[in-house]
């Protein structure tokens, strides 16, 4: 674990490749789950002023589920999440001409139609954030349907934080970022170890 600030960041943050491949996975982390994406208390005024600017982008099940439930729901656990239809896709993800799966707030976000990307849980993945009662932690989450991606990342050589620049400066600012890629510097990445001849 590295401490940056108030934050404890896993080492496979640094240690792990990573590059989305949508191609290859179809967006499968807006369908796959028991949950909808993770969400915090002030992303909740965020999500209902901004559906009715986003909801041309979203699917007719979509609209459905969300004037049902409202745009945000509460998981098993009592943690805050998005919507999602029928057990299955998170209720902003729309499928492209493609089959792949994006979200419809980012459609937006790209079109101008509004200046909030999407839930940072989504922008930050595969890093999750835990809250503890003084801190937080960042961890890096290993799921199957990702494998592409770590085969894009490791072929590229890119690690996760830097695959996720953009969103951990977004979370907590330039400085922030500067002094996690200042720590990676100082203590790098463990060499393999070679196997005993």
């Amino acid at each position: 674990m590295m401490k940056i600030g108030e934050i404890l960041v896993s080492d496979d943050i640094r240690d792990k490749e990573f590059v989305c491949n949508l191609e290859k996975c179809k967006g499968a982390c807006c369908v796959e789950g028991d949950f909808g994406a993770p969400l915090s208390k002030e992303e909740i005024p965020i999500l209902d002023e901004i559906y009715p600017k986003i909801k041309k982008y979203l699917s007719p099940e979509g609209i459905k589920e969300i004037e049902k439930h409202g745009t945000h729901v509460v998981d098993d656990e009592g943690e805050l999440c998005t919507p999602v239809i029928a057990g299955r896709e998170c209720v902003y993800a729309i499928y492209d001409k493609k089959g792949i799966l994006k979200c419809g707030i980012e459609e937006a976000y790209n079109d101008g139609v509004v200046d909030w990307k999407k839930p940072i849980s989504c922008h930050l993945y595969p890093i999750r954030v835990t809250q503890k009662k003084n801190f937080e932690a960042l961890n890096y989450h290993k799921w199957h349907i990702c494998s592409p991606a770590c085969a894009l990342g490791k072929e590229l050589q890119v690690p996760v934080y830097k695959f996720l620049k953009g969103p951990l400066v977004r979370k907590y600012g330039e400085a922030w970022y500067k002094e996690l890629e200042d720590t990676i510097e100082q203590h790098p990445k463990p060499a393999p170890k070679k196997p005993k001849s």
